[in-house]
């Protein structure tokens, strides 16, 4: 069992519970699964660019990523229907929480200029959506390989019923929101 999970399980449901004023600890907001997403304009005129990008994404996450196709084509983008144009990756169980654990203790503070996560990211729902502009803030990326920096799209899905359930929740995960 990860660290991070352990110490769920332990210390931050019970916390929460007296924190949010829940009757049943079954209430209690837990993670529910962690979406990695990455779109390439550029790989409409370059397709091979997409298997760098999913070594970088099963890097990072440790699970295999699975290229995304477009849906609608647009013209103007000189886009057809079923071209890939991205790499998405579903976490859950133990892979979730190893990689939230890594993005907070690791990623985040290696971003430039961080001052904390933006407090707008939620969806009403008590979901979390974020972006990184650099796939190398994690260190599973060998710098000397990365022929670009591309960013990457995080969802963190909640079983909170509202925003201010899953803020509680990421907080006590260690999520450095700003003040």
């Amino acid at each position: 069992m990860n660290r991070l999970h352990k110490k769920y399980n332990e210390e931050i449901s019970k916390g929460l519970q007296k924190q949010l004023g829940l009757k049943n600890i079954m209430e209690v907001p837990k993670l529910e699964k962690i979406t990695i997403s990455v779109c390439l304009a550029e790989a409409v005129s370059n397709p091979k660019i997409l298997n760098t990008v999913v070594d970088e994404v099963t890097a990072i996450t440790g699970q295999k990523a699975v290229m995304t196709k477009a849906k609608k084509a647009i013209s103007n983008f000189k886009l057809r229907a079923g071209i890939p144009i991205g790499v998405r990756v579903t976490l859950r169980k133990e892979k979730m929480w190893a990689f939230l654990d890594r993005l907070t203790t690791l990623a985040l503070p290696r971003v430039r200029d961080f001052r904390g996560l933006p407090n707008k990211g939620f969806d009403g729902r008590g979901n979390y959506n974020m972006g990184l502009k650099e796939q190398i803030v994690f260190p599973e990326i060998n710098f000397d390989r990365v022929d670009k920096t591309r960013g990457m799209n995080i969802t963190v899905c909640t079983s909170a019923a509202s925003d201010a359930h899953g803020k509680a929740l990421l907080e006590a995960l260690g999520m450095p929101f700003r003040k």
